[in-house]
């Protein structure tokens, strides 16, 4: 890990006063508590936090409120990002992960494709929790388990790392998460249509349509819904791309399937996923209590009690 200056001593940096103020930047969806809703979000964050990185981590969560993430792109094997300080110019962040190479990818996806319930949460936009399992499995646990793993750089004076610049772009990073799911596959080198492609040769032996490019996550909808007003979903969505994968498969007639009409497209795995639901479920179910006895900051207490007691 590195933090290489961009001009200026590190011994001038208390000279530096307050952010600049930014008209238009990512600002966090999230207010106060904790950030990170999905179970992928909150498991990166997790990992993050657990390194014990003190303030800084809480100077960058302010950071990320305050909207001083100007931009945020994810790349196979990196993430940018530029975050607004005091001096004119923001400072380019940058934070890599090695990317998983394109044989451990072919077994991953083969044995996603072996399981209907995987290909079928995938499509409709989803990463169920087993599927950490799967990537553990196959050697390739999809978070970091060491902060060692973590290449951080920023061109700020500051020489601790992660600087709050590098925080708030991981707490960005967590919602972006949030958002799009498959931006935490991509950024370990699979994009979404590249990954459901994949999928769906493998499921019916048919070479895959040419996909449109995959939007950038800074740009991603966060609304609740995906879909326009009439119903139909909206181009680009997940439910739009689970919904061109299947109008594109193949129909037989019947009489030249009615031999094989109960048997299943692909081989079913000797035993089901697993669906144990995790301790704190029903914290995610109640929602955030009343202010005035804790609010977010309850849950998350709460859900730490809850793991402690579930090992």
């Amino acid at each position: 890990m590195t933090s290489p200056t961009s001009g200026g001593g590190r011994g001038r940096f208390a000279d530096y006063g307050p952010p600049r103020r930014v008209d238009g930047g990512l600002r966090a969806r999230s207010t106060r508590g904790a950030i990170g809703v999905s179970w992928w979000s909150r498991r990166f964050l997790e990992v993050l936090e657990s390194f014990a990185l003190g303030t800084r981590l809480t100077r960058g969560r302010s950071y990320a409120r305050a909207g001083q993430v100007v931009r945020l792109d994810v790349a196979p094997g990196v993430v940018s990002a530029a975050v607004q300080g005091s001096r004119p110019r923001p400072y380019q962040v940058h934070i890599e992960l090695p990317r998983f190479p394109p044989q451990l990818w072919q077994r991953i996806e083969a044995d996603l494709a072996a399981q209907a319930f995987f290909s079928a949460r995938l499509l409709a936009g989803d990463l169920p929790a087993e599927l950490e399992e799967l990537f553990v499995a196959a050697g390739a646990p999809l978070f970091p388990a060491t902060v060692t793993e973590l290449e951080q750089r920023c061109s700020c004076p500051d020489a601790a790392v992660p600087c709050k610049h590098l925080a708030a772009t991981f707490y960005l990073l967590a919602e972006a998460f949030d958002a799009d799911p498959f931006a935490l596959l991509h950024w370990r080198g699979r994009s979404r249509a590249e990954l459901l492609d994949r999928l769906r040769e493998l499921r019916t032996g048919q070479p895959a349509a040419v996909a449109p490019p995959v939007p950038r996550v800074a740009d991603a909808p966060t609304g609740p819904t995906d879909q326009p007003p009439g119903g139909r979903p909206a181009e680009g969505s997940p439910a739009a791309g689970a919904a061109g994968v299947l109008a594109d498969l193949p129909v037989a007639p019947l009489a030249e399937a009615v031999d094989r009409f109960w048997l299943p497209p692909v081989p079913l795995p000797d035993r089901p996923p697993s669906l144990a639901s995790r301790p704190d479920l029903l914290l995610r179910q109640l929602g955030a209590p009343a202010p005035a006895i804790g609010g977010p900051g309850l849950v998350e207490r709460l859900r730490q009690a809850y793991r402690q007691l579930g090992r």
